[in-house]
């Protein structure tokens, strides 16, 4: 064997080593690479579903016109923060207080009318009363002449005309009290102000009422002002919607999920978020509130009709609602709208997906503004009654 062979063949088992080694090397690192991925798996991947199709959501309050009228002052405008109560446009009253004044005369004659029910119901019995007593004044004078008619004291024509006339006064007793049971019928067992005629015209009254009151037009709830869509001078109607509210002291956030990755999604798991108005630095701790029951294209505007021959499958998106920290929403404030992206932590139980944990804080959803709209009507009402009904009690329960 010669010395180039040699060298030759050491040269070949010498890259021969060198192949194996870097085969190893390679397979070195794709089992850890492996392993890391698995461990990724087991620890991430299987444990978390995040998307970015997440939004930032809360209420948009619109605050609507009541009653006719024409703007004569707008008092707030977009981005302005506003308190529950707050007039924001007031209208021309005008009209809603001329009407409010007819219907003040309106109650107060009505009163009068009643009031002329009732003492019109008195004088017929006080006429009854009399005529009663005046017949049986007759009815003594008659049997006393029968008694000594035949004695010669009285003649027959006398006692006749006694009959008579005690026929005539029954006969108008009778006519009375007829008269009498209508006009008890008009205002039995009332008083003037519970009369229907007078009740009839305190409702119109707080009805001109609350059209005067409703010319300033307040906020329903507390919050920022947003999409202004009125001027001084436009003529309002009701329903005209003028701008919007926006709370921001109650948010949530829909992200919607891939439906292959809501299998393990529950109610009460815990969420973190991030939004691109803070970056990635500023991580929200929230949790699952609910699934929306339906898809989102079931709720569109043209639902899906897969029905047709053409179908095409597309992978669903469900909305789920994901509850914010209070503390954490005063710190770093949110807007509706904004981008998130949302990564539920699934290995944590949860509740059942039929029990969500969405609820409404409290006075979220309630404003008392217009339940005090009324404040006040039955004071003035109660005056005019006062004012135009007679100082005593006719009121009648028989």
């Amino acid at each position: 064997m010669t010395t180039a062979s040699i060298h030759g063949k050491r040269r070949f088992h010498s890259a021969r080593r060198q192949r194996i080694r870097r085969l190893r090397v390679v397979l070195a690192v794709a089992v850890v690479a492996g392993l890391a991925f698995a461990a990724y798996w087991w620890g991430y991947a299987a444990r978390y579903v995040t998307t970015n199709d997440a939004y930032v959501a809360g209420n948009l309050v619109p605050l609507k016109a009541q009653t006719d009228g024409t703007v004569v002052e707008v008092r707030a405008d977009n981005t302005q923060f506003v308190r529950q109560g707050e007039v924001l446009v007031r209208l021309d009253g005008l009209n809603a207080q001329v009407a409010q004044e007819k219907a003040e005369a309106d109650l107060a004659e009505a009163v009068r009318q009643v009031e002329t029910l009732f003492s019109a119901a008195e004088t017929l019995r006080q006429r009854l009363a009399a005529q009663e007593a005046q017949a049986e004044r007759v009815r003594r004078d008659l049997a006393r002449y029968r008694s000594v008619r035949g004695d010669g004291a009285v003649s027959a024509q006398q006692v006749q005309d006694t009959e008579f006339q005690l026929r005539e006064l029954e006969a108008a007793a009778r006519q009375i009290r007829a008269e009498l049971q209508g006009a008890e019928a008009l205002v039995q067992g009332t008083a003037v102000a519970e009369h229907p005629k007078v009740k009839q015209a305190a409702a119109a009254l707080k009805r001109a009422y609350l059209d005067r009151v409703r010319q300033d037009i307040v906020a329903p709830v507390s919050g920022y002002i947003a999409k202004r869509a009125i001027q001084p001078g436009e003529a309002v109607h009701p329903e005209t919607p003028l701008m919007a509210i926006v709370p921001l002291d109650y948010l949530w956030v829909d992200a919607n999920f891939l439906e292959r990755d809501l299998t393990e999604v529950r109610p009460g798991q815990p969420v973190e978020l991030s939004v691109d108005l803070y970056g990635s630095h500023v991580v929200y701790h929230g949790s699952v509130l609910g699934l929306n029951p339906g898809t989102g294209s079931v709720f569109g505007l043209l639902p899906p009709d897969n029905a047709s021959g053409n179908y095409i499958h597309i992978a669903e998106r469900v909305p789920v609602r994901i509850g914010l920290d209070t503390e954490e929403l005063k710190a770093h404030p949110l807007r509706p709208g904004l981008s998130a992206v949302a990564r539920i932590d699934t290995s944590r139980p949860g509740s059942p997906v039929l029990e969500p944990a969405t609820a409404v804080p409290d006075g979220a959803y309630r404003s008392e503004v217009y339940a005090r709209q009324l404040e006040g009507a039955d004071t003035l009402i109660a005056g005019i009654v006062e004012r135009n009904a007679v100082k005593r009690d006719i009121s009648l329960s028989r």
